[in-house]
């Protein structure tokens, strides 16, 4: 019985198919787009929310960093509790979905600060400002270490979203 369980344990086949670089670039890709679409949302739905959270990193962007990590880390431990309930997974995952929503705001909203330093935008042409934003955080998640600087602007965009709604 034993020798029957001990070969049959050494045939199983774990095939597990790590590709670290096609990880870096699905990330790199998904950054690009997350940024281009909220905001290209952003600028034909709210420009002047968006005009004004670029503003606010722009001038406090150590304040919007700490702010919104400071809720991130809030967020994480609240989720976790939520979690360990058991019952709270209900709220849990409302939660995390609108977390992201509102990281995604932040991150476009900061990335477009930065962009619009790079590039002179004219009135309502915000074209080439969304696709140096996007160009940003895709190429600094590619880099892999960048990822680190990607998340630090995200959580201060985050931060200038969330500053004055907290």
């Amino acid at each position: 019985m034993v020798v029957g369980l001990a070969e049959a344990l050494l045939q199983v086949n774990v095939d597990i198919d790590l590709n670290p670089v096609a990880n870096v670039v699905q990330g790199a890709v998904g950054s690009f787009l997350t940024t281009l679409v909220v905001g290209a949302i952003l600028t034909a739905v709210a420009p002047e929310f968006l005009e004004d959270r670029m503003a606010a990193v722009v001038d406090d962007p150590v304040g919007s960093f700490v702010y919104g990590f400071l809720v991130l880390i809030f967020l994480a431990l609240a989720v976790l509790v939520l979690v360990i309930t058991i019952l709270g997974i209900l709220v849990a995952i409302p939660l995390v979905l609108l977390a992201y929503v509102v990281w995604a705001i932040g991150a476009a909203v900061a990335f477009l600060a930065i962009a619009e330093r790079f590039v002179d935008r004219e009135g309502d042409d915000w074209g080439t400002a969304l696709l140096v934003a996007a160009a940003l955080n895709g190429g600094l998640v590619l880099t892999g270490v960048g990822g680190v600087l990607s998340f630090c602007i995200g959580a201060a965009g985050f931060g200038a979203v969330l500053e004055d709604r907290l």
